[in-house]
């Protein structure tokens, strides 16, 4: 059997559109963050996620020390945040660019994030170059949003309605 080129497979996952993250940490070994779009559900029973982060992140050892996390969903006017923290930028500088308050860990929750799933984290595997995190769900926080900030083919993109005038009455209270 053949081997798949790290660059291949890179080029075939940029076909794959996936949700874009903010995931944070406070604790002990201090406060950080990283973009990140490997986050998935595991399952509702109890509920889990899965987030994978890389061991050469600026966040890692502030993650696995503090053993919580927060993962914040973003919206479309969340790009320049998710850039922010997908960089070099110190942390103190990336969470000075947004409005953050905590639910149950302690974890920062992006005030105005779509979605925020507050986490403890219960188990970890390694594989490759990154440890994948599987994250119990202790708290949540919604809003009201209507859009999604999306990455696919490299670049950043906008899933549903970007202004809440537009889509009606049912999308802010959902479907009843």
């Amino acid at each position: 059997m053949q081997d798949v080129a790290p660059r291949d497979y890179r080029d075939a996952m940029a076909c794959l559109g996936a949700a874009v993250t903010i995931v944070t940490t406070d604790g002990a070994a201090g406060r950080a963050g990283f973009t990140a779009s490997a986050i998935c559900s595991v399952t509702d029973d109890p509920p889990t996620l899965l987030v994978c982060i890389n061991r050469g992140s600026s966040a890692y050892a502030s993650v696995t020390r503090n053993k919580v996390v927060c993962v914040n969903v973003l919206s479309a006017r969340h790009e320049q945040l998710s850039r922010l923290f997908g960089g070099k930028v110190p942390a103190e500088e990336r969470f000075a660019a947004a409005a953050w308050s905590t639910l149950a860990t302690g974890a920062p929750v992006l005030v105005d994030c779509a979605a925020a799933f507050d986490c403890r984290i219960a188990d970890v595997a390694n594989v490759g170059t990154h440890d994948v995190l599987f994250c119990r769900v202790v708290a949540l926080q919604r809003s009201g949003c209507t859009d999604n900030l999306i990455y696919f083919g490299r670049a950043y993109h906008t899933v549903g309605v970007t202004d809440p005038a537009e889509a009606g009455p049912e999308s802010a209270s959902g479907p009843s």
